[in-house]
């Protein structure tokens, strides 16, 4: 894993996290003017203001989204194993996000299955913060996969670990690309061009899995797909703790569509997906 300099240090655990902040007190004003100026009434009510009003949310989750990745920047400076985890189920967990996005998947044309070799299996987890990196994974992979092709994600037991992994048939990546491919915010050479994002979103899906005892690594072929798998200790937790709430980065609204949003098209931000 990177080693970071002071400087690096200081990017991710002051400058983007206050960044973040002052982007987030803007963004709620925004929202709200915008709510009182087009009422969800009128947006049920009008198909065109709803089809504008649709280009709106659609800006505005994605920045949402930018700024949910800058806010949790300072994980990417922490090392070692998460401390306060609970005992919950992977698979269904896993199953959860997969059933609230295959809708969203379907009407980009592309077919999302789910799979996975146990029914049930508890270990000890961040159940948001893996939900928040399947989710990650899922909007990478739609995000370069065309109408017709297929994402799939497996959950796999053995005795150590519990392998999450999420496999496309998109563009793949290139063989140069790969190995920095969790590193680009701070790469610039490597990062990818507008409007690909920042690239912070799998940093943290490596700082996740790291916390959770693992680590994740991806391999791809040009033309043929990508596969990202992420490896999570296959423990219970034995002493529980109590801990502080932790904050909602999605900021109350629909987490699926946030971490989706730069992948999805403008209908699905309509009226009828944002509850």
């Amino acid at each position: 894993m990177k080693e970071y300099s002071q400087e690096e240090l200081r990017l991710l655990t002051e400058v983007l996290p206050n960044v973040a902040q002052e982007l987030r007190g803007a963004m709620a004003n925004i929202y709200i003017a915008t709510n009182k100026l087009v009422p969800m009434q009128e947006r049920e009510q009008d198909e065109t203001v709803d089809k504008y009003a649709s280009a709106f949310m659609q800006s505005y989750y994605r920045m949402y989204r930018v700024i949910g990745n800058m806010t949790d920047a300072r994980m990417l400076a922490e090392t070692g194993r998460f401390r306060e985890l609970a005992n919950d189920d992977i698979v269904g967990v896993v199953r959860g996000v997969c059933e609230r996005a295959e809708a969203l998947f379907e009407a980009e044309g592309v077919v999302l299955d789910f799979e996975s070799d146990k029914s049930s299996q508890i270990i000890a987890m961040d159940a948001g913060l893996i939900e928040r990196l399947l989710l990650n994974l899922l909007s990478n992979a739609l995000k370069f996969t065309p109408r017709g092709g297929a994402v799939s994600v497996r959950v796999r037991t053995t005795a150590r670990y519990v392998y999450l992994s999420v496999s496309d048939t998109g563009c793949g990546i290139p063989a140069e690309k790969l190995e920095h491919v969790f590193d680009r915010f701070l790469e610039a050479e490597h990062a990818d061009p507008a409007p690909h994002g920042m690239g912070l979103g799998l940093a943290l899906c490596r700082r996740i899995a790291q916390g959770h005892g693992g680590t994740i690594v991806a391999e791809s072929e040009e033309g043929i797909g990508s596969t990202f798998t992420a490896s999570l200790r296959n423990e219970s937790a034995v002493n529980m703790a109590l801990h502080d709430v932790r904050a909602e980065y999605a900021g109350g609204f629909n987490q699926t569509l946030v971490e989706l949003s730069d992948a999805l098209g403008m209908a699905s931000f309509s009226y009828r997906h944002l509850d």
